[in-house]
């Protein structure tokens, strides 16, 4: 695999069009929410495409980003299982990488073992392809806001 700055560009552009991880993450949202006892807000199409735009504008962030996504894309292996380890350690690794730093990225990694055993692929899509979903959904539903308590202060800051 070779990553240019086009490979990356193009990654940009492939993601900004996924109108499926718009409905993943509010699905995935929903899920939470109900297991927790609150309210999600649900994001919009813009809201992750300006997202998506904002993990491209990190250089560094986006060529890892856009090499994890065509891994996961293209990775297969026959009857599933014996690859299931490495299309998981990607997966989490992409909704890491996408959601930023701790605590985020340790949140949108458990977020992409729930959201995965929700999303199946089709017959036909290679083994990391519902993987690649889960963790694109998993690490943008981390990043962007409507959760309560990170779209208020923390009541754990020391002014000392």
């Amino acid at each position: 695999m070779e990553i240019t700055p086009q490979t990356v560009a193009d990654e940009h552009e492939r993601l900004r069009a996924r109108g499926s991880i718009p409905e993943l993450i509010n699905e995935t949202r929903d899920r939470l929410g109900q297991l927790f006892g609150v309210d999600v807000a649900h994001v919009s199409a813009e809201q992750y495409r300006n997202e998506v735009d904002a993990v491209f504008a990190d250089g560094d962030k986006a060529v890892n980003v856009a090499a994890l996504c065509a891994l996961l894309r293209t990775l297969d292996c026959e009857g599933d299982y014996p690859g299931f380890i490495v299309d998981e350690f990607l997966g989490r690794k992409l909704a890491a990488t996408i959601a930023g730093g701790e605590p985020f990225a340790l949140l949108a990694e458990a977020t992409f073992h729930f959201a995965d055993a929700h999303t199946r692929g089709g017959p036909e899509a290679p083994a990391g392809a519902d993987d690649l979903d889960a963790a694109l959904a998993a690490g943008f539903q981390t990043r962007l806001p409507g959760w309560g308590w990170t779209d208020e202060p923390s009541p754990f800051v020391s002014n000392r």
